[in-house]
């Protein structure tokens, strides 16, 4: 099935689906949205 997907969501999904295992941002930055999305695959440990 397919999902539209909006920039941040969709760099997470392609961190996941690259077998990415770790992710971390700075707070306040615009990378922090990034790693929130991240945050919701268990695979992914973020900081």
């Amino acid at each position: 099935m397919k999902e539209l997907m909006l920039g941040n969501k969709a760099f997470a999904r392609g961190l996941y689906e690259a077998g990415c295992s770790v992710a971390s941002s700075y707070p306040g930055t615009p990378s922090t949205e990034i790693t929130e999305e991240a945050a919701k695959y268990d695979e992914i440990y973020c900081e």
